[in-house]
């Protein structure tokens, strides 16, 4: 597998990133997990406009959707469209919600066919998809994704819970969010912060740490490594846009 990082700011775009979208690759086929503000630019610049194969879409907060509406305007009006439909796997409520942002008083399950998440295993293209609810206040799906023996597992937003080291167990990439500083006014059952995401990763006995989800404009990269650091011995990185990392 590869995975591409599309966007990785938390909350809202931050000066050099967009919101949290990964490109996930194996055997040509190409998988997006989440499509957040501003991440329909990286998708273009750093893989293609027609790139995705199918879209998951861990839940419906904008910072991990929101250009999944823009992204209509390519498919149903190219010069050369429209285009068939295109797989989407996301929360019962992603029809309603995506149709209503777009707005116009129009579905858009023309453009997309829409696949209702809950907890399970199922195939996506030649993954193995394994999603379960996480910590968060709404719908909210962690992932791991498998292929030829190696696995990938990505938080999306939560705050510690067992879901989350149950899905990253041994995984060979642990993509997790680091939203919130220690010793900041963290809400209960949000986000979590750099030593958590540690923790988990200690916990759950990951071979790499990939911190994402982190806000800009209230935090501290160089902070928040370093309480990931002292919880976890292993390797890890802030991820950015136009990274890429084999799996």
């Amino acid at each position: 597998m590869r995975l591409t990082v599309l966007g990785s700011a938390g909350s809202f775009p931050g000066p050099e990133s967009p919101c949290s979208a990964y490109l996930v690759e194996a055997d040509g086929f190409r998988l997006l997990v989440d499509f957040g503000s501003g991440s329909l630019s990286s998708l273009q610049r750093y893989a293609g406009l027609h790139a995705p194969d199918a879209i998951l879409l861990t839940h419906l907060h904008c910072d991990h959707m929101f250009d999944a509406v823009l992204y209509v305007v390519v498919r149903r009006y190219a010069p050369d469209g429209p285009y068939p439909t295109l797989p989407v796997y996301a929360p019962a409520g992603a029809p309603d919600r995506l149709s209503a942002a777009y707005g116009d008083d129009g579905s858009v399950e023309d453009v997309y066919q829409f696949y209702a998440l809950q907890p399970g295993t199922f195939p996506i293209g030649p993954f193995t998809v394994t999603v379960d609810r996480v910590n968060h206040p709404v719908e909210t799906y962690g992932v791991r994704l498998e292929h030829e023996g190696r696995s990938l597992c990505y938080s999306s937003d939560t705050a510690p819970c067992e879901a989350l080291l149950r899905l990253a167990q041994d995984a060979d990439v642990f993509l997790c969010e680091a939203s919130y500083l220690d010793g900041m006014d963290n809400p209960p059952d949000l986000h979590l912060t750099g030593r958590e995401a540690g923790e988990a990763a200690t916990k759950a006995a990951v071979g790499r740490l990939l911190l994402t989800h982190l806000v800009p404009a209230w935090g501290s990269e160089a902070h928040t490594l370093e309480s990931a650091a002292g919880a976890y011995a292993g390797s890890i990185d802030v991820v950015r846009p136009g990274a890429s990392y084999d799996i």
